[in-house]
């Protein structure tokens, strides 16, 4: 990043009062952030390209407010400012920009699937290219730019009834888990007439009508929970190609009742794609996954990176089709994958790793000799530059700013990036990120007129020996030798990292602090950032290590004395909901406490939520064996909930099942029972997301609420 930008970075931090204008960041303010992402630059580098996300209000719908994203360009030299391509209600996303830079390829839906479009950047509306009957997205160019690889998602059941696709229809070689049934007679449909009367045949065919018109839901799957309901049913992803005018028809590639994705092409007639690394086996079944070659006519199918228990994915090809690079690991959660190089023409024996104890992310090379890559770090995400020839590996960027998507073509890099003073933009910079220059201003103008408050960074090492680091944010209005209320946000993940880098809590922080409070946030043991060992350190033990480091940094803040100890408040989702219901059975040093999509009991999570694996991932087993039951008795927050005396407001999205609704009713329900004071809001129609890509009116709905039960308690 350019010296005097990271400099003045670092003088401001000193400080932690609010900077820029006078304005408070108010609740509504998060309507107006505008998120750049999908970065792809042309050919020569004088171009990017690149979608933007909006809110926009819906027309007939008062305080009701809807998501918008379009294409936009903008010259890499900042000669003129960004200019919007696409406009249609429909949106666009997904772009991929053609090997000549004529073309942009994107993904609109149309009645109700995503298809495939062509926009001539030379002028003129997009062309419809694709009309596939089970869509099309993840558009990826041939290298000569004549045809284009997708990916559909299709029904199981359909897929192994389609002729076209499944010649012969044969069932799968996986089993479909239906008990008594064959997966062959599980796929046809009865020729019995439904009678609930009459005989076996035609009371199956009565129950078959049932499940068809959605008045039965039969289950036989392991992942049957999605993010908003059940699901019996289950896609499976295939890879096409379709010539790159309008009107042709898709060609089948990948074969088979198994999935597959990210096509990349090594060269005109050959492609990569992931798929499952056992075909065997129930897909839900399936941790691993490998990288196959395949003929674009659908023949040479062969694994190029496969091994039992272990994740090769990600891929990407370099320029002329020299090296592929990919991410590779063991098959865990609890896990950090490295990135590996083989020669094209290659095979395993070849294989070069490239080691950094970090999360890595966004591959992409420029020409066939330097690889790039965004890791989280420190509160941060940087960019890694891998330099094939020489093996030199570099970091460029700041921990104190967060890189999001990026390109880098003949030494011209353009990055989305996220910092303190501006939640998204885009700069422009050379291949070593040096000599930076803001492109955009969708978010930099309207913050400047807004006080913004700046994070102090602080450390301490805990009982470990593990460095947490910690950040302390005043309020916007601060004056020396008054008290103030001091918020501890918790993150969720349990493996998610916080820092000034990081975009998604931006509004949040600067919205307390503008409402008078001190904002204090950590990354605790088993955050991201930090490398393995600190990722695995909270491994059996989510609530009293973390809960122990939180509080530290807690505590350490309220010693710099212009925090009030009468006025602490908590609040966190997801992982971090836990883990405030297990600090309030714990201690009872808070006012009030916000607990905001949290899981409660471990024993039951393992059933209700759709991050089920995350109980052996961490506990290392199952209920249902007593070592591993003693353990989540332990480490539950329900085990402790006649402990819980602090006022205390619960939030669950009514259709939330990646924690799932009953661990929130069961906290709630038994503290109401217990006689405490708390407060249970469900939001109908939400799902996990709601905070980050939730429906806009229940985001600030749930802030505000926050802030409004905290004042109830607020002593003065």
């Amino acid at each position: 990043m350019r010296t005097s930008l990271f400099l003045s970075f670092l003088v401001c931090s000193a400080l932690s009062y609010g900077q820029g204008g006078k304005e408070p960041v108010k609740v509504s303010d998060m309507l107006r952030i505008k998120q750049p992402g999908n970065v792809q630059l042309s050919p020569d580098g004088a171009s990017a390209f690149f979608t933007l996300t909006s809110i926009e209000p819906e027309a007939d719908k008062k305080w009701e407010y809807q998501y918008q994203t379009q294409l936009w360009t903008v010259p890499t030299d900042g000669s003129a400012a960004p200019r919007q391509l696409t406009a249609a209600k429909e949106g666009a996303a997904q772009p991929a920009l053609s090997p000549d830079g004529s073309q942009l390829a994107f993904v609109r839906q149309v009645d109700g699937r995503p298809q495939i479009f062509l926009l001539s950047l030379k002028g003129g509306e997009p062309l419809q290219l694709t009309r596939y009957k089970y869509g099309a997205g993840n558009p990826r160019w041939s290298p000569d730019g004549k045809s284009i690889a997708f990916v559909s998602a299709i029904n199981w059941r359909e897929l192994a009834n389609d002729s076209s696709l499944n010649p012969g229809l044969i069932p799968p070689s996986w089993s479909t888990e239906r008990p008594g049934i064959e997966p062959k007679d599980q796929l046809r449909n009865s020729s019995a007439t439904p009678d609930p009367d009459g005989g076996i045949a035609e009371a199956r065919a009565w129950l078959q009508q049932n499940e068809k018109d959605k008045r039965a839901k039969v289950i036989n799957r392991l992942q049957f929970q999605e993010e908003s309901s059940t699901n019996g049913e289950m896609t499976i992803s295939h890879v096409f190609i379709v010539p790159a005018q309008a009107g042709s028809q898709p060609r089948q590639v990948t074969k088979g009742i198994n999935s597959f994705s990210n096509p990349q092409f090594l060269s005109n007639t050959q492609l990569l794609v992931e798929g499952e690394s056992d075909f065997n086996t129930h897909p839900d079944r399936v941790l691993a996954s490998a990288i196959y070659r395949v003929n674009t006519d659908g023949s040479g199918f062969t694994p190029l990176l496969q091994k039992k228990d272990y994740n090769y994915g990600n891929a990407v090809v370099s320029a002329t089709g020299k090296w592929i690079a990919f991410s590779h690991g063991p098959v865990g959660f609890v896990t950090i994958p490295s990135i590996g190089l083989i020669p094209a023409n290659g095979t395993e024996k070849d294989f070069i790793n490239i080691p950094y104890d970090r999360n890595r992310s966004n591959l992409t090379f420029m020409g066939d000799d330097v690889l790039y890559a965004a890791a989280q770090s420190n509160g941060g995400s940087i960019v890694l530059r891998y330099d094939i020839k020489t093996k030199k590996l570099e970091t460029l960027g700041s921990v104190d700013e967060g890189i999001g998507s990026f390109d880098v073509v003949n030494n011209k890099m353009v990055y989305v990036k996220t910092m303190v003073s501006d939640p998204f933009d885009l700069y422009s910079a050379d291949g070593y990120a040096k000599n930076e220059k803001r492109l955009s201003a969708f978010n930099f103008d309207w913050v400047k007129q807004k006080n913004i408050v700046l994070p102090e960074k602080h450390t301490f090492t805990n009982e470990k020996g593990l460095t947490v680091e910690y950040w302390v944010m005043k309020p916007a209005n601060y004056t020396p030798g008054k008290k103030y209320p001091l918020l501890l946000e918790i993150h969720g993940g349990p493996s998610a990292m916080w820092g000034p880098g990081e975009s998604s809590m931006w509004h949040e922080f600067q919205f307390w602090c503008s409402k008078g409070y001190g904002v204090v946030y950590s990354n605790p043991r088993g955050s991201g950032g930090y490398g393995y060992d600190f990722l695995k350190a909270n491994v059996n033990d989510w609530g009293n290590g973390p809960m122990t480091d939180v509080l530290s940094a807690l505590d350490k803040t309220v010693a710099e004395g212009w925090a009030d100890p009468s006025r602490l408040f908590v609040t966190g989702g997801s992982y971090a909901g836990y883990l405030i219901g297990y600090i309030l059975g714990h201690d009872k040093r808070f006012a009030a406490a916000c607990s905001q999509r949290g899981v409660y009991d471990l024993r039951t999570f393992f059933g209700e939520g759709n991050a089920w694996r995350l109980v052996p991932n961490y506990f290392g087993g199952y209920p249902w064996e007593k070592q591993v039951l003693d353990i989540l008795e332990r480490e539950s927050p329900i085990s402790y909930v006649q402990n819980i005396t602090t006022p205390y407001i619960i939030f669950h999205g009514e259709n939330d099942l990646r924690t799932g609704v009953i661990q929130s009713e069961q906290m709630y329900k038994s503290l109401k029972v217990l006689g405490r004071p708390v407060e249970y809001v469900r939001h109908p129609g939400a799902t996990h997301e709601i905070t980050r890509s939730g429906n806009n009116r229940q985001r600030m709905d749930q802030m505000l609420r926050t802030w409004e039960f905290f004042e109830r308690y607020m002593t003065k």
